[in-house]
């Protein structure tokens, strides 16, 4: 007998879809889930074919966080070796994590229910968040005694502000999906029904054009808030001397002026 994926992965007209597929746990994050979602994530990242990433879960969750088996798990280990395995562990998700947010196109969330601790974290790892009105978020670490681990307390202030996000994981309220998107840690709502339509849509809009300078443009953003000007410019310029050379650039070009001339013949 076959064990089912708990990623699903299809590819349409150059925008990937990815599913948490695990919807009896409400797609928490087991070790092997975490490893099948690596695997998916290098793979739409290496594919040129693939211009953006949605990303959903199945069933009536995102993602419920990380596995409480695992956690248990990791207490019953001896306990000379709970600092390393844990560390161990740390260095998996960190590297999930940014897969995701350093993928060199276009990525949305499309939370389709609760996106608690670590699935809220992987919903923030994302360029862009559309929600359903079933949607809602909890930074719910401290209920379990730990800190934000899947970039929560990095991403969360750039979204909400400092003193906000401080009071989102301190307290690890729900937020529901009105008040994610007045906070702005959603950046859209749409139906249940057409919420992964939507975003697909959205993600085709948002990846039309040249990969190149999607790719190079997004590695600086993500960084910009934490250089000084100076190195946004000089990035920026190497960044652009590499759009110089590249077939999107030249056809854009040569599209444009082939448009001039014929405009200036008549």
């Amino acid at each position: 007998m076959n064990t089912p994926s708990l990623i699903e992965l299809e590819i349409d007209a150059g925008i990937a879809t990815l599913r948490l597929n695990r919807p009896e746990k409400r797609n928490a994050m087991s070790d092997e889930m975490r490893s099948q979602f690596i695997d998916a994530l290098e793979r739409v990242s290496a594919d040129k074919a693939i211009r953006a990433l949605v990303l959903t879960g199945n069933g009536k969750g995102f993602c419920a966080g990380g596995d409480v088996a695992g956690m248990e798990r990791r207490m019953s280990a001896p306990a000379g070796e709970i600092g390393f395995n844990g560390w161990h562990r740390q260095q998996r998700v960190h590297y999930t994590q940014s897969l995701l947010h350093t993928m060199p196109k276009p990525t949305i969330a499309a939370v389709n229910g609760a996106a608690s601790g670590l699935g809220a974290d992987t919903a923030l790892a994302c360029d862009f968040i559309i929600a359903s009105e079933a949607a809602n978020f909890t930074w719910s670490y401290i209920h379990r005694g730990i800190v934000p681990d899947g970039g929560g307390m990095y991403f969360l202030p750039r979204r909400v502000g400092l003193p906000r996000a401080k009071e989102l994981i301190f307290s690890g309220r729900k937020v529901e999906a009105e008040e994610a998107l007045r906070l702005g840690i959603v950046d859209r709502m749409a139906p249940a029904d057409s919420l992964v339509a939507e975003a697909r849509a959205w993600a085709a809009e948002m990846s039309k054009g040249s990969a190149t300078a999607l790719a190079l443009g997004k590695t600086i953003l993500n960084q910009s808030f934490e250089l000084p000007s100076e190195q946004v410019f000089a990035q920026g310029s190497q960044a652009q001397g590499i759009c110089y050379t590249s077939t999107e650039h030249r056809e854009a070009v040569m599209a444009f002026l082939d448009k001039s001339a014929a405009g200036g013949a008549r």
